[in-house]
Formats: C-alpha cells, sequence, structure tokens
C-alpha cells in the first residue's frame, strides 16, 4: 500500500504577516491622550493594514489602534459608510416609489 498523504500548507491569517506580531500589545493601546504616533509606524509599512482595520470596523473594535487608524478615526469611517448605505437605500427607493405614484 502506499502512502498518498499530502501535505498542504498550513493556512496563515492575516495576523500572522502582520508587522506588529510580537511587538507589545501596550504600543497599541495607548493611555487616552498618549501618542499613537509610534503604534502608526509600526502600522505604516503593513502588508495586511487594510485586512487589520477591516477586521476592527467589523468587529467594532472600539480600543487601540488597527489598521493604523486610531477609534475616532474608525468611527469616522464607520458614519461615512452608514451614510453610503442610506443614500444608496434612497436612490433604489425613490425609482420604486415613483412607479407606485405613476401605476
Amino acid at each position: 500500500m502506499t502512502d498518498r498523504s499530502v501535505e498542504l500548507p498550513i493556512r496563515q491569517n492575516w495576523q500572522d504577516l502582520a508587522n506588529c506580531l510580537g511587538v507589545d500589545p501596550d504600543l497599541f493601546f495607548p493611555e487616552r491622550g498618549a501618542s499613537t504616533r509610534e503604534a502608526k509606524e509600526v502600522c505604516r509599512n503593513c502588508f495586511v493594514q487594510d485586512d487589520c482595520l477591516e477586521y476592527a470596523l467589523q468587529n467594532g473594535e472600539k480600543f487601540g489602534i488597527w489598521g493604523s487608524m486610531s477609534e475616532r478615526e474608525r468611527r469616522r469611517i464607520r458614519r461615512q459608510r452608514a451614510l453610503r448605505l442610506v443614500e444608496e437605500a434612497e436612490r433604489v427607493e425613490a425609482p420604486a416609489a415613483e412607479r407606485v405614484a405613476a401605476g
């Protein structure tokens, strides 16, 4: 009998590729009013910066630097996305309402 097992590559998470891997996590969770510059410097050229930011946005991370953005910056993105969804919904609903009125 021959061995037909195949070694599959280990699936990596985006976190495994992050610049911050192995960096003290406290750097990314500064005290209120403290500088975020050092944490953002680690993030600046990170290969998975967008994945990190999207993770924080999707999971409602309220604290820390994620994808080189603070909670305040992430709140702004969430608001912008919410407004876009409302605008898109209004664009879709407006023609439907016009058809009903004309009907």
